[in-house]
């Protein structure tokens, strides 16, 4: 196959609310659209970068420059006659991984559109439907704190993840579980504490967690694995896994007992399931992480969430989560055994309600043969 047509947009989607972390706060979606054109057909990717280089070095910014410069004309030099090979043709660009997740997503759904089959089947899913948490950002008081939560419970999500920080974590974390002890309830600090915390972050096992997700630096294996020996409660890595060998080197490690699989942050599909298979063999639960996407990026998350290690629920909330109005005209609905469903239709199943997509389209270009 040969690619024809490129399309790129970068877009400003604003969240219902805004969504604060340990280390920045964010207002609207800002992520990369591809599209990709070939035989009659196209698939849709998305690239979830933020504003700012603060969860990873990456912002909508670089990306869109790497997107038009390099990775666009990349893709257009040569033929695809599969969607794996995609992560291959990137594979000397380093870093910039988030961007290249954008047009390795709109390959997978290119070529099961082509072929009839449904994401999830491409990548050997399980599931008809997979279960999913809710994130909760860093609010102004507790009591706000539990008035949201509580929303949510009532809304049908059986686990939330809370972010913390210093100052902000055990005493939200108690009141949490106080409200709700049987809530499935997690901690994210997004790599904020140090080493030093370890007696801090060892009091957070009262609260019977899953799991603390990133507590260390961004980029840290290291410290993470004589940490995770202090504590009972298991550390989930995510920023610090952006590639296959970075997993690898955890496990061998003994740096964490979970891992938060995002297929953007790692470059795409196929690393993603190379990450999970690799943890299965490992004995090591893997769950899908969520980058605020709209619900072209969310369709991937769902149907990569139907693997079979995928055993603990992700951060792939329903698009009312998010938005008013997902630029897809069959947005993700939670189910009532707070699950979603998993899209049968070819490829990642989305329709894109192009529109409104053109509503919040910030700029768009489109590279050719």
């Amino acid at each position: 196959m040969k690619i024809e047509q490129i399309e790129i947009r970068r877009i400003e989607l604003p969240f219902v609310a805004p969504f604060e972390t340990s280390g920045w706060r964010e207002y609207a979606n800002h992520s990369l659209i591809v599209r990709l054109s070939a035989e009659g057909a196209e698939g849709w990717g998305e690239a979830p970068v933020g504003m700012g280089p603060w969860y990873n070095e990456e912002t909508q910014s670089t990306a869109w420059a790497m997107a038009r410069e390099y990775l666009a004309p990349m893709l257009l030099d040569g033929e695809l006659s599969r969607p794996e090979e995609v992560d291959a043709r990137f594979e000397r660009v380093r870093g910039n991984r988030i961007a290249r997740s954008g047009f390795e997503f709109a390959a997978w759904d290119l070529f099961g559109r082509l072929e009839g089959r449904s994401l999830s089947q491409m990548l050997g899913g399980t599931r008809e439907r997979v279960e999913v948490g809710v994130s909760v950002g860093v609010q102004p008081d507790i009591d706000s704190l539990l008035r949201v939560v509580a929303g949510y419970v009532e809304a049908g999500y059986r686990r939330v993840k809370l972010k913390i920080k210093p100052g902000w974590d055990l005493e939200p974390t108690r009141a949490v579980r106080e409200a709700w002890p049987g809530l499935l309830l997690q901690v994210d600090a997004n790599s904020i504490y140090s080493l030093d915390h370890a007696e801090h972050l060892a009091r957070l096992d009262a609260f019977g967690l899953l799991l603390i997700e990133q507590p260390l630096a961004h980029d840290d294996i290291i410290d993470h694995a004589k940490l995770q020996r202090r504590l009972m409660t298991p550390i989930c890595l995510d920023e610090s896994i952006v590639s296959p060998d970075h997993a690898r080197w955890a496990l061998e490690l003994k740096a964490c007992r979970v891992i938060n699989i995002k297929p953007s942050r790692v470059g795409g599909l196929t690393a993603a399931r190379r990450i999970h298979a690799m943890a299965a063999e490992a004995g090591v639960p893997v769950w899908c992480g969520g980058m605020l996407e709209t619900g072209i990026g969310r369709a991937a998350n769902v149907a990569l969430a139907s693997l079979p290690n995928f055993s603990l629920p992700g951060d792939i909330s329903a698009s009312d989560r998010y938005f008013q109005r997902d630029v897809v005209a069959n947005p993700f609905m939670l189910n009532p055994e707070s699950t979603l469903s998993v899209p049968t239709a070819p490829g990642t199943g989305v329709v894109v309600d192009e529109a409104f997509l053109d509503s919040v389209t910030l700029e768009k270009v489109i590279v050719a043969r």
